[in-house]
């Protein structure tokens, strides 16, 4: 569940900024700070300030419908395809995929993160190379509106009224799933399509239907 655990940070521009927590969503709360100040210290012959608090690298490729909310950062080689909306504190890094109807709130895309199609990625952190499958998301609020807990082999209050997902690197997640809040996999784990995911669920694993965790070496 450790940043340290989840994350090879060299694999992103906020690497000074997590490195400080131990957990990853402390990190939440002033990711927009955190953008802000990562943005105004950007190479301008590698950076174009579009708008207000709005950096995109110039190698990056912005569909004309697409949404920049302010603060964010695109990164370099990175495609933001048609009708995503951006709503505004997002650090996405380089070699990234935001699609067609994904919407992204409050989030960090660590480099090589894919959410490609239909994707709402908020209040989240998304490792190195990790994907979402289509129509896949992060439910950031609970039902009931009380504050978001972290339960694996010990339960972690967070104090976080809106906490989506954190995915460790190369964490693939099946179409059509649902990450509920306070949701916590670790690096090179597979999410079956169709999935409701809570908890935490260990590095190197396979979530099946159903709710049922295996290594994968024990397939």
């Amino acid at each position: 569940m450790k940043t340290i655990d989840l994350y090879d940070l060299n694999y992103t521009a906020a690497a000074d900024y997590l490195s400080a927590f131990e957990y990853p969503w402390e990190a939440l709360g002033k990711i927009k700070d955190m953008i802000i100040k990562i943005g105004n210290l950007l190479d301008k012959s590698e950076y174009t300030e579009i708008s207000d608090k709005v950096w995109v690298h110039k190698s990056a490729k912005i569909a004309p419908t697409a949404y920049l909310g302010s603060p964010c950062i695109i990164g370099a080689e990175t495609e933001v395809r048609h009708c995503a909306f951006i709503r505004g504190s997002a650090l996405v890094g380089k070699g990234c995929v935001v699609g067609n109807s994904t919407e992204l709130k409050n989030v960090i895309l660590f480099d090589g993160v894919q959410v490609p199609h239909y994707n709402y990625v908020g209040d989240s952190i998304l490792g190195h190379k990790a994907h979402m499958g289509a129509g896949s998301i992060t439910s950031n609020v609970k039902s009931d509106k009380t504050l978001v807990t972290v339960k694996g082999e010990q339960t972690i209050a967070t104090g976080l009224k809106k906490f989506g997902a954190m995915l460790g690197d190369f964490v693939e997640v099946g179409c059509n799933s649902v990450l509920n809040p306070g949701t916590v996999i670790g690096k090179n784990t597979n999410v079956y399509p169709l999935s409701c995911v809570r908890g935490v669920v260990p590095a190197g694993s396979i979530y099946k239907s159903g709710g049922e965790i295996v290594a994968k070496n024990e397939r």
